[in-house]
This record gives C-alpha cells, sequence and structure tokens, in this order.
C-alpha cells in the first residue's frame, strides 16, 4: 500500500490519501482524542504524540499536528497506522444505533440555495485542501458555517470565508448579509 501525502494551505495540517475510499458518505472531524471514540483510525492516530486533530473525507485522512512538533518527525508513525489499520481491513468509523431526533421539517427555499451552493461550489474545493465546511444555520441574513479539517485553524480560512464564500453566497442569495464561523 503506498500512501500519498500532500500539504494543505495550513501548515498544522497535512493531507493523507490511501489510495482508496475513507468515508462512503460524508465526513467526520475529530477535533480532539475525547471526540475519536467512535473511529477506531481516529483513536489510533491520537496515540502518536504530536497530533491534535483528525479529519476524514471520502478518500483522504488529514492529521492536525502541536504547534511543537515537525512534520518529518510525525510522518512515518502516522503513515504506519494509517497503513496498518487498512492493511488489517478494520472499520473507519464504528456502526452507530439509529439517532432518535426528530425531523426539522424541510428547509426554506433559501437554505436550500444556500446549501446546494455550498455543495457544488465550496466543498469540492475545500475537500482538495483536507478540509469541510458545514452548513449549520442561516437566521437574519447570516449564514453560520462550521469549518473542519484543515480548514480549521487555518491562517487563510478567514479570507476564504469572507472574501470567497461570502461574497458568493451575497451574489446568488440576495438575502444573504454575512457568513460567519461557527465551532
Amino acid at each position: 500500500m503506498f500512501i500519498q501525502t500532500e500539504q494543505t494551505p495550513n501548515p498544522a495540517t497535512l493531507k493523507f490519501l490511501p489510495g482508496r475510499t475513507v468515508m462512503e458518505a460524508g465526513t467526520a472531524d475529530f477535533p480532539n482524542v475525547t471526540t475519536a471514540a467512535k473511529s477506531p483510525l481516529a483513536e489510533r492516530l491520537f496515540q502518536v504524540e504530536g497530533v491534535t486533530g483528525v479529519f476524514f473525507g471520502g478518500d483522504f485522512i488529514t492529521v492536525t499536528k502541536g504547534i511543537d512538533k515537525e512534520w518529518h518527525l510525525l510522518k512515518p508513525a502516522i503513515l504506519g497506522v494509517i497503513m496498518e489499520h487498512f492493511t488489517a481491513g478494520r472499520p473507519i468509523i464504528l456502526p452507530s444505533e439509529p439517532s432518535a431526533a426528530a425531523s426539522e421539517g424541510e428547509d426554506s427555499e433559501i437554505v436550500q440555495t444556500i446549501k446546494e451552493l455550498l455543495d457544488t461550489r465550496v466543498r469540492p474545493a475545500v475537500a482538495q485542501d483536507g478540509g469541510d465546511i458545514i452548513f449549520r444555520g442561516f437566521e437574519n441574513g447570516v449564514v453560520f458555517l462550521h469549518m473542519q479539517g484543515s480548514c480549521s485553524g487555518c491562517p487563510s480560512s478567514t479570507a476564504t470565508l469572507k472574501m470567497g464564500i461570502e461574497n458568493m453566497l451575497k451574489h446568488y442569495v440576495p438575502e444573504v448579509t454575512e457568513v460567519q464561523a461557527v465551532t
């Protein structure tokens, strides 16, 4: 198994491409070790000293390191964990019980348009950089987005959010007045 790596715009993250599907659908964000319980792979990656975040996309894994750690020291251990995990055929995410949460109803036409623009124009671009942007709500003209993977904590994420995403959404959806990042 050959795993490629790519740098991301965030110097604290590195994108690992195992050459196979990581997530069948959606993404999974593990911003700290306590959130990793539902993923055997994320738990193993957090055991590598210096790993502070793990994110799974369709065909990639983004790992975030502490500021006091160097990639040339962490990368071999991370590659070993990923290779061993896939070679052993272990699950990426453990199956979970179906949620009993009540449906919030259908989205308004404005929200549907915002989600479609994010899914077709924004998410593919940020996935190339090892991250994801998740819609969290629309209220009083403000779109709330959650940044994951390499987008979380990236020095250029504010510019991407304000100059890129906000301008695009304002252009296509006149009701949008602002975009804000939420955690």
